[in-house]
């Protein structure tokens, strides 16, 4: 038993399909029941009962709708037929619309592949009309049809309804039997149509249209593939081609050629006579087959009818593997209306595996076949486990697209993080040395013809994990200011991601970091964070979180670490750009007018010295004699000086070098070695250091003949790796006044003078047996002075 309740307008006909007798459909719990037919027309729960056991295999079901309201699953194990009676105003058209992919007319004798088949027909003067039948997926895009028809579906039992959505509209007047409109597919195709009760005769002294719609480039042939004519009593039996919206037609019988390899979109009418109804009617099966017309390049702008093909495979995205052959053919294309890109897949399992030198981006060159240029290369980048990648320009600093700093270059390249997630868009002459991500990354290199470019876009190579999502090693300049983007600035960071910028400033330079365009969200989780500190430093100069109010100015005297962080966002989006602006610092400028003091002062001191030696060689003639301080001895040579030591320039010093004062340099054991060894040279007017000697040293003695020595010469201060000691006068010294004489008062001292009054220790002079004190001064004529 089934229990069934008709919506309002609809009525339920339970139909028997064979001559089995032995069944019988009844109504209710009474005797009520009926071989043949039961018709349910009350909107109220009914109940069926069949009399046999299959009563699927015996009797079918019609559900007759109100037009506009999809059909019900009564009886769904049923042959099912669901119909929508449809009626306008004389003289005016019902019109069904079909959504894409349209409908497909089939004869009779077929089926659709989803078992699903809709009828239209028509009712007329002279009787029922069957338009056609048709199936889902065609070129027929709509139907009109001439005052009152009905459409049906017809769905096979046990198969689920999906019935096609279509639209029904009150349509425009027409004089003839229906109006079916098609769209031809581009490309190559053959559709078939059948006339209105193929392949029963076609009524009498009607008529019906197709309006076809060609692709543009496309060529048309109608063949006529079936058909039979009508025995005429009056007028003719014809068919009518007209242009798209063309007044003057062409008119074919059905014996005539049909057009062949016309171009445009046409109209075709079927005309029948006033015939013998005796006789076999009218009946026509015709095929209108569609073609390419154009040729390869032709230039039309943005043309819709490009058609590529691989391998003859018609597709509208051809993609060519790598180490693959494939024919391609372009047919309508103009080069400006397709698009060429390439793809490479860059990466290494580990660490150790990957590339010491890194890996060059380079484009390679493509086959001059193909009909437009290369604008746009893909490399993805997959990074090993516990890997960064890092980002370096071969040649020169990249720069990022940013306002005021656009690329306006040939070449773009955009990097994106392996999600998608833009990092931006940068081009080269910037102040990025470096980009370091932690993940998959894609770069895409765009321009008008990259096959022009020479030589790399970026060196790629791999290195360990690092802390932050992306990392920027920034040099910044003197001149404009740097600016520093998050990543898809505008748009906001990802969230928990990191970024930062390690900013190296040359030496003597200060930065002013400036926050700019601060986009704080409201976070749900977690805070974002800004922090700056110097290089090397723990101490953060500045940190500033988005619940708390901080400076948006900071002087960094050195190279620092800018850092961002943003938190889990519940509304609004986190993005800064910074602003690092270069200036010299005040030391630097004390330093330089230092420098150009110093300058000045000693040329003012070179100067002083050149005059008073300039003085000295008019006043001094063969004199040579050592200064000492006080415990040291002035020797004169042989010659008598002309003045008294009062009135002599021969203890007058125009300057003395302070590094020579720091005399522990010349404790090595070398300068006494040189002392020995350049004992006979008698360089005049030359400051020398005061040397004491260690103990043990033995006595220096002299058995050569005295040089004469050097006149009015200048010299300066010398290294004590160059320094030699004038030869001993012949004038008998004393011990303690001899060279090899060491006053042990003054060994403690770093700058050798004298700390204390104690005992001296003296050194007897060969050759007299007089000791001196070291305090007094012996003229030419052997007199003492004090």
């Amino acid at each position: 038993m089934i229990s069934v309740t008709p919506e309002p307008d609809t009525i339920v006909t339970i139909s028997r399909n064979t001559k089995a007798k032995e069944c019988s459909v009844c109504v209710g719990e009474g005797p009520t029941c009926n071989p043949k037919e039961l018709v349910l027309r009350a909107a109220r729960n009914t109940s069926v009962k069949f009399t046999c056991p299959q009563p699927q295999d015996v009797f079918s079901v019609e559900i007759n709708r109100e037009i506009g309201k999809m059909p019900q699953t009564h009886f769904p194990d049923f042959n099912r037929t669901f119909t929508w009676d449809l009626k306008v105003p004389p003289g005016l058209s019902f019109q069904l619309d079909f959504p894409s992919p349209g409908m497909r007319q089939i004869p009779p004798s077929e089926t659709c592949p989803d078992e699903h088949t809709y009828t239209i027909i028509t009712y007329q003067r002279t009787g029922l009309a069957t338009i056609g039948i048709f199936c889902l997926g065609g070129s027929i895009t709509r139907i009109q049809v001439l005052y009152k028809g009905r459409e049906s579906l017809q769905v096979p039992r046990d198969r689920k309804l999906e019935p096609l959505d279509f639209k029904v509209t009150v349509g425009p007047e027409i004089k003839m039997l229906a109006v079916v409109k098609v769209n031809l597919p581009r490309g190559v195709s053959d559709t078939d149509f059948l006339s209105a009760n193929y392949p029963r005769g076609f009524p009498d002294d009607d008529l019906m249209r197709w309006d076809f719609t060609v692709p543009g480039m496309h060529n048309y042939t109608v063949n006529f593939l079936n058909h039979t004519e009508s025995l005429c009593q009056k007028k003719e039996l014809m068919v009518m081609y007209h242009k798209a919206r063309g007044k003057v037609g062409i008119q074919k019988t059905l014996a005539d050629p049909q057009p062949t390899h016309r171009q445009g979109s046409f109209t075709m009418t079927l005309f029948n006579c006033e015939t013998d109804r005796t006789k076999p009617g009218l009946s026509l099966k015709f095929r209108v087959s569609v073609m390419r017309s154009g040729h390869p390049g032709n230039k039309l702008g943005s043309d819709p009818y490009c058609e590529m093909r691989k391998d003859s495979v018609l597709q509208e995205k051809i993609t060519v593997l790598s180490g693959t052959k494939a024919r391609l053919s372009f047919l309508d294309c103009p080069s400006e209306d397709l698009r060429l890109t390439a793809v490479k897949t860059i990466g290494c399992r580990s660490l150790d595996s990957c590339s010491v030198t890194g890996t060059l981006l380079t484009v390679p060159k493509m086959p001059t076949c193909l009909p437009t240029l290369l604008q746009s290369f893909t490399w993805h980048l997959i990074i090993p486990v516990y890997g960064t990648v890092d980002l370096l320009s071969p040649t020169g600093n990249l720069r990022q697209s940013l306002p005021g700093q656009e690329c306006n270059g040939s070449v773009s390249l955009h990097i994106a993080e392996g999600d998608g997630s833009s990092i931006g868009y940068f081009c080269s002459e910037g102040i990025i040395h470096k980009i370091q991500v932690h993940s998959n990354v894609s770069i895409t290199a765009t321009a008008k013809d990259l096959s022009l470019i020479q030589g790399p876009f970026l060196n790629v190579s791999f290195s360990k994990k690092i802390s932050d999502s992306i990392i920027y090693t920034v040099q910044p300049g003197m001149g404009s200011p740097a600016l520093l983007a998050t990543p898809n600035w505008p748009s906001g960071m990802k969230p928990y991601s990191t970024v930062s910028w390690i900013i190296n400033l040359p030496g003597h330079l200060q930065a002013d970091l400036l926050l700019t365009n601060i986009s704080q969200p409201k976070c749900g989780k977690g805070h974002t964070f800004i922090k700056v500190q110097t290089l090397g430093s723990p101490e953060e100069l500045l940190s500033r979180r988005e619940d708390k109010e901080a400076e948006d100015k900071l002087m960094v005297p050195e190279s620092f670490y800018l850092n961002m962080s943003n938190c889990m966002p519940e509304n609004g989006h986190f993005s800064v750009l910074s602003k690092v602006t270069l200036q010299k610092t005040k030391l630097l400028l004390s330093g330089i007018l230092g420098a150009v003091g110093a300058v000045l002062l000693l040329m003012l001191i070179v100067l002083t010295v050149f005059l008073v030696f300039r003085k000295k060689k008019r006043a001094m003639v063969n004199e040579a004699s050592i200064c000492m301080g006080k415990g040291n001895i002035f020797i004169p040579g042989d010659h008598v000086f002309p003045k008294t030591r009062s009135d002599s320039e021969s203890h007058v010093y125009a300057s003395i070098e302070d590094t020579m004062v720091y005399s522990h340099l010349l404790r090595e054991p070398s300068y006494v070695g040189a002392i020995q060894d350049h004992f006979q040279g008698q360089p005049v007017d030359t400051y020398r250091t005061f040397m004491a000697l260690q103990d043990g040293v033995p006595e220096i003695t002299e058995t050569a003949a005295d040089h004469e020595p050097e006149m009015d010469e200048y010299r300066p201060f010398l290294d004590p790796s160059e320094t030699f000691i004038p030869s001993r006068p012949r004038t008998p010294i004393d011990r303690q006044d001899s060279m090899g004489f060491m006053d042990r008062r003054m060994v403690d001292n770093e700058l050798y003078t004298f700390k204390s009054t104690g005992d001296i220790n003296m050194i007897r002079l060969s050759g007299a047996n007089q000791i001196l004190d070291p305090g007094t001064f012996i003229d030419s004529k052997g007199e003492e002075s004090i």
